[in-house]
């Protein structure tokens, strides 16, 4: 089965505590909301501790054209994504060697928070040695379900070609879709959750020796995937695209959908993979918030022990979109996995939609 050997990161350089955040909520949005201060709980409720984004907190006080915050998106996107894929090709916690960028057959790049054409991988492989005929896949507009999609993809990719080596490249850069003038509820919880992330994951087919290039006695193995649209659900998750840019689409009553429609759907993926909830040792869960964790828990009546490193990484880095479930998947490989044990890698997103991954850890 194809295997995941390696996942980074690339760090935004600007770190905003949580604290900074709601004062900065508080000036802006105190005229538009006259309850601001029972509102603000959101911030203090949300269990994130700090988050990174790709601009100082001063440059989101005055108005920025969508050309503008566009145009910081494709700098930023490529300057971290190119640091994400070295990042991730170089990493000696899960690689013997070094691979080199030829060595790649394909680029799956995630992204819903800016546009670009030629896309950002294009633009990269302009700064990094990848062969003139590597495969660039760009994946636009699953929003939180786009890094887990990325795998599902890449897996299949890898299946019809077991010789590859791919990339799944996420970038997403929150801040810059922020709305100053919005005096929205949805805005407002966006600006208390969604921070910039970038990460990278290196996935191998089946005929690529993964033994001799994993640093690590175990990695996790691709076994099935499953993408579940729900009908009639677009105006869950997304954005409304206006004149001065994304306006985000968030609405309340996510938690109570993910309780009602989400165990039905892992039950049947398991089932035909001929598995059960209790058979699962690490549930790889993208933390959309907090609420969005306890209703996981809530739905699958699963240990609230097994969302520990979800709500670590929404703690220090915030809801990124798609490139949060790397994080997490990269927090577990650390850890490692005995040899036979099944994850279950999990992603909600815009649709409204669920992204599944089965895994099994190889030797």
């Amino acid at each position: 089965m194809p295997s995941i050997l390696s996942v980074a990161e690339a760090i935004p350089p600007y770190k905003i505590k949580q604290e900074q955040a709601m004062n900065f909520a508080r000036e802006l949005f105190s005229e538009g909301f006259k309850d601001i201060e029972r509102l603000l709980k959101a911030f203090q409720n949300g269990q994130i501790e700090k988050r990174h984004i790709v601009k100082g907190i001063d440059w989101f006080k005055e108005d920025r054209s969508f050309a503008e915050k566009n145009n910081a998106y494709i700098e930023s996107a490529v300057s971290l994504g190119k640091q994400a894929i070295i990042n991730c090709l170089t990493n000696r916690t899960f690689l013997n060697r070094e691979i080199n960028c030829e060595e790649i057959d394909a680029i799956f790049y995630i992204s819903t928070t800016g546009m670009a054409t030629p896309s950002i991988e294009a633009r990269i492989m302009n700064q990094l040695p990848f062969r003139e005929h590597t495969k660039r896949i760009p994946i636009w507009g699953l929003g939180c379900a786009g890094g887990a999609a990325g795998l599902s993809r890449a897996y299949e990719y890898c299946q019809a070609y077991p010789d590859a080596k791919v990339l799944v490249l996420s970038v997403e850069l929150c801040s810059l879709t922020f709305q100053r003038n919005d005096f929205s509820k949805s805005n407002l919880i966006g600006t208390s959750l969604f921070a910039d992330g970038v990460s990278c994951a290196l996935i191998c087919g089946n005929h690529v020796n993964s033994r001799l290039l994993s640093a690590k006695s175990t990695f996790p193995e691709i076994i099935s995937t499953q993408s579940t649209l729900m009908p009639d659900s677009l105006d869950v998750m997304g954005w409304d695209v206006r004149d001065q840019g994304l306006f985000v689409v968030f609405s309340r009553d996510i938690p109570l959908i993910i309780e009602d429609w989400l165990k039905p759907n892992v039950s049947k993926f398991l089932t035909e993979n001929e598995l059960e909830l209790n058979d699962i040792d690490h549930f790889i869960a993208h933390p959309g918030g907090k609420k969005v964790i306890d209703a996981y828990i809530k739905s699958l009546n699963i240990p609230a022990a097994m969302t520990d490193i979800s709500l670590e990484v929404l703690k220090n880095y915030g809801n990124m979109s798609s490139a949060t479930i790397l994080y997490v998947l990269k927090r577990f490989m650390e850890l490692g996995g005995e040899a036979g044990a099944y994850g279950l890698c999990t992603a909600l997103g815009p649709g409204f939609s669920s992204e599944l991954l089965l895994l099994k850890w190889g030797e």
